[in-house]
């Protein structure tokens, strides 16, 4: 049983505080998007263990003794090994994708209650059961694009450069997402490719999301044209700098980020996924634009709606996504971990299994007394601290986070809130009894 390196941690042995069906998160998701093969691999994309040689771990703090749980006299606790909790999420994850992956290897999958009774209610999605795979898109993807090298692999497919060879963009290089339809073996898993192609057409446009620009297939795949990203991950910025960011360098980042989050959180959907691997530079430029992309596990949520579905990445992953019960408030806990990232170069919350992570998740505080915390300025660690409250409802939102004084140099203008988005929507709602009444209380 790992132990968790952060400060002020009561010593867990067992998992009563992780919810019941969690499974094993991986420490990288898919990469289906695009990388620059000119940027090195970090070491989370390699064949070493994350969860012995890792980018960001964090040291154990001084004065904070080794967890009980690793010393001989613990190993009699238990006669026999305690059950997984990782059983029924990768009984789901074989039923969508008809194999049996390594629980590393990619993203928690909803669980099979979730498949089961959720999205999938009412679609089947057995592996045996003839699904129909026919999209309706555009099939003449040879005639317009000329496919080059691999930039990127992932489980469902890989992303190539190409070059358009007609219409509004001829001469143009893109990314092409080709997913290979014979890893489609459900219902969900066809569901998921849909979503996926009309979240990137709903939010294409914005300066800081990946453009879209078509979608074909054809018997064997469906091919994802989209912008070509050549500046490499925001991972391999943060490690090619040593492992953390200026203050004035990350604010500009954070900004980056934080501009996209609340466009898109306005339009309803949550990311669910949000970590340095899925931010990609435009180019290699050192002011080079950053690009959100990856919305293979995203959803829409409407504003009274809380979601339940426990997918993400174990680092990155909020409390009450492990709860069952979260929206848009979850991917700026999200965010709160990669502020954290850039400015001190570790983990706020580690542990060498899922388990010691999701302890931590939920038990731990941040670690904002040792090096190089002390160097920070207070309205830095101020600005961490509101985006990594546990409690959802004290959380600053992404606009509001823009609104920070740190980040207000930093700011090109304020967005639209979504919580005055969800306000407005319930006085439109509202019984006109209860207006007059909000009318006279203001």
């Amino acid at each position: 049983m790992g132990h968790c390196y952060s400060r002020n941690i009561s010593t867990v042995d067992d998992d009563d505080d992780i919810p019941a069906g969690i499974a094993q998160l991986p420490h990288r998701s898919d990469q289906n998007h695009q990388s620059s093969s000119s940027i090195p691999q970090s070491p989370a994309a390699s064949e070493v263990n994350p969860y012995t040689i890792s980018p960001f771990q964090s040291p154990l703090p001084a004065g904070v003794a080794p967890s009980p749980a690793r010393t001989p006299g613990r190993k009699f606790k238990w006669p026999f090994p305690p059950p997984s909790p990782a059983k029924p999420i990768m009984a789901a994850l074989r039923r969508r994708r008809g194999t049996a992956p390594h629980p590393r290897d990619g993203p928690i999958p909803e669980d099979s209650e979730d498949v089961d009774h959720g999205r999938a209610s009412g679609s089947g999605g057995g592996i045996g059961e003839r699904l129909d795979k026919n999209f309706g898109f555009a099939k003449n993807f040879e005639g317009k694009y000329e496919l080059g090298r691999e930039v990127g692999r992932g489980h469902f497919g890989h992303t190539c450069w190409a070059k358009a060879k007609k219409g509004k963009i001829k001469g143009q290089t893109v990314a092409v997402k080709i997913i290979s339809k014979t890893k489609m073996t459900s219902a969900l898993s066809i569901e998921d490719v849909r979503r996926e192609v009309k979240l990137l057409k709903a939010l294409s446009g914005h300066s800081h999301m990946v453009k879209f620009y078509d979608v074909f297939e054809d018997s064997d795949n469906v091919f994802v044209v989209m912008e070509l990203c050549e500046g490499g991950e925001l991972l391999d910025s943060i490690l090619a700098r040593g492992g953390r960011y200026p203050e004035a360098d990350a604010k500009r980042i954070l900004v980056q980020i934080l501009s996209a989050t609340a466009f898109f959180h306005l339009q309803g959907v949550v990311h669910r996924d949000l970590k340095p691997e899925n931010f990609l530079f435009t180019s290699k430029d050192e002011h080079a634009i950053l690009k959100v992309i990856d919305f293979g596990l995203s959803d829409y949520a409407r504003f009274d709606q809380r979601l339940n579905d426990v997918v993400g990445s174990a680092y990155y992953v909020a409390p009450e996504v492990l709860h069952r019960s979260y929206s848009t408030e979850a991917d700026i806990w999200s965010i709160g971990v990669i502020s954290y990232i850039l400015l001190c170069g570790s983990r706020p919350f580690y542990g060498r299994t899922e388990s010691a992570i999701f302890r931590c998740v939920l038990r731990a505080n941040p670690n904002f007394e040792d090096l190089p915390w002390p160097s920070i300025s207070p309205m830095a660690k101020d600005f961490v601290k509101r985006l990594l409250n546990k409690d959802h409802r004290k959380r600053m939102t992404a606009a509001q986070a823009l609104a920070h004084p740190w980040l207000r140099d930093e700011n090109p203008g304020l967005l639209l809130d979504f919580s005055i988005y969800k306000l407005v929507k319930s006085y439109i709602r509202a019984s006109p009894y209860r207006r007059a009444a909000l009318k006279v209380i203001i």
